[in-house]
């Protein structure tokens, strides 16, 4: 079918939508207004280029019937925004050959091209080409190869510094919570208090990656550092409230932003004097190889990260350290264990 063709079949059946569909739309509209704040990439296509908001809506709607999450729905649509600008068209009025010069200059506009963005442009792509029932091969896009990498991982050691080394209790206990628990920065950001459960010593994760829930252990020092924080900060609904905000005449206290978060932890890497590429998720990541090393078998610790697969939970078995000793021959076990007079 031709492009165009098909953008004009598709411009006539939103015409058509019945007032019920058009209402549903609009209340669409109003609750993701944070994927509309001005200036973003999906606003700026809405408003230059004609099309995309018909397509925007129903790309939306297709994927939150398919139950993706909303970071994922706000990502992906953010790259259809950008294709979308950089052309001045919408992606269902574009030739392969369009969508692929795309692609080569996403991975040539820098030495070290980002290899997480480019593939999220493809994901976001095939997700329209399902939304708008168009075949999976309409732009020829390239498979995109997992990249075998392994995580970077603390030390304890390192780890105990960053602890130490934020001035407000927020930070530490934030830093604590993450790799306490191995959380990742949206399930940081997004713990309620009515989520800690003191008394059986568990935190509630709800709707984590791939929406669901798990409970993951507290530790007796983080729960004596909560109660001091609660009963000092008095935080309300979420556990790390952002700075407040006035609306209408009423001061709403919302949550911590990622970016906040990033940087809490960032500063913390540098006044440790840590030297890795560490991040939010190399708390993560640490505290499941620190785990693996104290013991405890892989299918729990597949479970407290909230895997859906065990073999992502198995990259960090190249990384721990079953024993602290340097690595060594088994031919000096074999004469420890079977040489005369070793015995």
């Amino acid at each position: 079918m031709n492009n165009n063709f098909h953008y004009k079949v598709i411009q006539f059946n939103f015409a058509k939508l019945n007032n019920q569909s058009i209402k549903l739309i609009t209340n669409m509209k109003e609750k993701n207004e944070s994927s509309q704040a001005k200036g973003s990439l999906v606003a700026r296509a809405i408003e230059e280029v004609a099309g995309f908001e018909a397509l925007y809506y129903r790309f939306r709607r297709s994927l939150s019937i398919e139950g993706k999450s909303e970071g994922t729905i706000t990502g992906y649509s953010s790259h259809l925004a950008a294709i979308t600008l950089h052309f001045g068209r919408t992606p269902l009025e574009m030739s392969t050959e369009d969508v692929h010069s795309y692609l080569y200059a996403l991975q040539n506009r820098s030495q070290t091209p980002s290899q997480t963005y480019f593939k999220h442009t493809i994901y976001g792509l095939r997700a329209m080409l399902k939304s708008e029932d168009l075949p999976k091969d309409h732009f020829k896009l390239p498979r995109v190869k997992a990249e075998n990498t392994l995580p970077v991982v603390l030390s304890r050691e390192e780890v105990w510094r960053m602890l130490s080394t934020p001035k407000l209790l927020k930070h530490r206990l934030l830093i604590a919570m993450v790799y306490g628990c191995g959380l990742r920065c949206f399930e940081v950001q997004n713990v309620r208090l009515r989520a800690l459960d003191f008394d059986r010593k568990q935190l509630r994760i709800v709707q984590g990656k791939g929406k669901k829930d798990r409970y993951v252990p507290l530790s007796d020092h983080l729960i004596r550092g909560l109660k001091k924080y609660i009963a000092t900060e008095k935080p309300h609904e979420w556990l790390f409230n952002g700075r407040p905000k006035r609306q209408g005449g009423v001061v709403i206290k919302g949550r911590y932003s990622k970016r906040a978060i990033e940087i809490a932890v960032k500063q913390a890497v540098v006044r440790a004097g840590i030297q890795k590429d560490a991040h939010v998720h190399t708390l993560r990541h640490s505290y499941a190889t620190h785990l693996l090393e104290d013991g405890l078998d892989i299918i729990t610790v597949k479970n407290l990260l909230g895997h859906s697969r065990i073999q992502t939970t198995m990259k960090y078995l190249h990384v721990m350290l079953s024993n602290p000793r340097r690595a060594f021959s088994p031919l000096d076990t074999l004469f420890a264990q079977c040489a005369p007079g070793q015995k």
